[in-house]
């Protein structure tokens, strides 16, 4: 089945429809999500979007740089960051004037609050940079974004899982997708793509990220030769509801939450005396777990408290409304009251599909692009991040590059006709459905996607070293060779979720390939990549991101360098 469009969205959360609606005032534009469009993941965000608005004390997007900057390790490009921290501004008036419910000042301006690692003045104490809407502020972005797309007629196709990308010429020529409703191939031409589908912390067991972040967008560009980069860079949010890895967001300790150890200490003054508990989230996490090694862990268990009770409660229902309502439905605790079990979880990708400025994907170390093929959020990678991302930096990346990819598209479906498709478009995602509801194997989905999880999470989490990630690499090719062998039981066509989980697993475990390859190979430590055998960051060797791409003979390297514009890399100290 066959529709044409001048541009398609793969993906409906924030950068996905920062993009359609770009692209609606220039052409005929579709957005394919497996979900509908605000079940997507940009919900869940809770803390606030960051920008240098001044409205509680000075700022400048200057400052918001370097944080990022030092904040990424300095493997962050830097003309990218410029534009992140420039455009953050003007995107958060743009939420503002289409409807935005921000949180206010008593004076009506846009409130502002602390978070992990903005500071003022190049790093001499915090700032209040984030823009919130209580602790919901991806929840109303989304439904912000979503009513914009409708009033501009973007056409949605909710339920529908991109399995495959048409290439044509050397062009992007489309998208294969199957429909959950009703179990049909559709093929989408379209003149310009955008990948915007999230990221794939369901690699790992204990996740903020929803069923849904299985690396889906990734997957399939990896497996038509294109490249992904820093993969190896995966952050833990400090704050995970213990063994549940429900995410109490960083507001809460931008609020004045104090993270303490079995002797009730506020452990952070020792690593980072200057920020405490607001220090970047790939140092807090792992304090945490230093505290955990070293005996300082509750009751000999893998977690620590989250301090609430200073706060009062009415600060916590009218500033924390969902971070407490979480603590009081899933751990039975009073947060006003008593302390609250956190652990870190796996929580953001600071890797993905290589892009430029404009959103371009790019197929080489020369930056080469893909015409008509773009990607943007949290399964790109500009990079804005570098080693480790800063809290609200991401909704502020899905909507400043979500848009710059927007733009860009819209003025290239202007000026480009659609490349004609082969003749049989479909034959390869048909071959790869066809194998996986036939194979007659005895192993079960979710067995081998928990053995992936719990591996991963072993092995290849917040700390590294060469003999648990060669480890997981053998333990990959077990898991490959399991799913192999995974039988569909459901042989209906309509709402056939077990195919789904079974595409699913597939892409988290290409993934999850290219994470512990690219792991191994990267020997150093820098943001969120710990390897406790190299635990010193290595400028000379590794000021570089890695470029990942799937071979004939498993996964193979390229590097290109750092983009450094302003600010040489220094020792991160806080």
């Amino acid at each position: 089945m066959l529709q044409r469009y001048d541009a398609l969205v793969v993906g409906a959360g924030g950068a996905g429809l920062m993009a359609a609606l770009q692209l609606s005032k220039q052409g005929h534009v579709a957005v394919l999500s497996k979900l509908y469009p605000t079940r997507s993941h940009t919900g869940a965000a809770q803390g606030g979007i960051g920008a240098a608005l001044g409205n509680m004390e000075e700022d400048h997007w200057e400052w918001h740089m370097f944080d990022t900057i030092k904040g990424s390790d300095y493997l962050a490009d830097q003309d990218a960051v410029e534009i992140l921290c420039r455009e953050a501004i003007e995107t958060v008036y743009d939420l503002e004037h289409w409807g935005l419910p921000f949180s206010r000042t008593p004076e009506g301006k846009i409130a502002q609050r602390p978070f992990g690692g903005h500071t003022r003045e190049f790093g001499k104490a915090p700032v209040r940079r984030s823009c919130y809407a209580a602790d919901r502020t991806g929840h109303m972005i989304l439904q912000t974004m979503y009513q914009q797309c409708i009033k501009d007629d973007v056409q949605f196709y909710n339920e529908y899982h991109v399995i495959d990308l048409l290439v044509e010429q050397g062009r992007c020529a489309g998208v294969v997708a199957i429909c959950l409703e009703t179990g049909e191939i559709h093929t989408f031409q379209a003149k310009a793509v955008i990948f915007a589908t999230g990221g794939f912390g369901r690699i790992f067991r204990v996740t903020s990220n929803a069923h849904a972040l299985t690396g889906d967008g990734m997957s399939v560009v990896l497996r038509r030769g294109i490249p992904l980069e820093d993969i190896e860079f995966f952050q833990f949010h400090p704050t995970g509801i213990y063994k549940m890895g429900i995410l109490l967001s960083e507001a809460a300790r931008g609020e004045g939450a104090i993270l303490r150890n079995r002797n009730g200490e506020r452990f952070m003054e020792r690593y980072a005396p200057s920020l405490l508990d607001l220090a970047p989230r790939d140092m807090v996490s792992r304090a945490i777990y230093r505290e955990i090694q070293e005996g300082r862990g509750i009751n000999g268990a893998n977690y620590v408290h989250l301090d609430f009770t200073h706060l009062g409660r009415d600060v916590l229902d009218k500033k924390l409304p969902d971070i407490t309502d979480f603590v009081r439905t899933y751990m039975g605790i009073e947060p006003a009251k008593e302390l609250v079990p956190v652990q870190p979880t796996a929580h953001y990708a600071m890797g993905g599909i290589p892009t430029d400025n404009d959103g371009r994907v790019v197929i080489d170390d020369k930056n080469t692009p893909v015409p008509g093929l773009y990607a943007a959020g949290e399964a790109a990678c500009v990079s804005v991040h570098g080693g480790n991302r800063l809290g609200t930096n991401s909704l502020v990346d899905i909507l400043v590059f979500g848009r710059r990819s927007g733009r860009h598209a819209a003025d290239f479906i202007k000026k480009n006709e659609f490349v004609p498709l082969g003749a049989n478009p479909e034959e390869r995602a048909r071959e790869m459905v066809q194998r996986l509801t036939t194979n007659n194997g005895k192993e079960r989905a979710g067995d081998v996607r928990g053995t992936l999880q719990d591996e991963m999470m072993e092995k290849a989490s917040v700390f590294r070293d060469a003999k648990t990630l060669s480890a997981m690499r053998e333990k990959l090719h077990e898991i490959r060779d399991r799913y192999n062998h995974v039988k569909v039981e459901d042989r209906g066509t309509k709402y056939n979720t077990e195919l789904l989980e079974v595409i699913e697993l597939g892409s988290l475990i290409d993934v999850a390939q290219v994470l512990v390859e690219s792991a191994l190979a990267r020997q150093e430590s820098r943001g969120a990549h710990f390897r406790e055998d190299f635990p010193k960051r290595d400028d000379p060797n590794w000021l570089k991101h890695t470029l990942a791409y799937l071979g004939p003979k498993g996964i193979e390297f390229k590097y290109k360098p750092v983009k450094i514009t302003k600010f040489e890399p220094k020792e991160r100290k806080y």
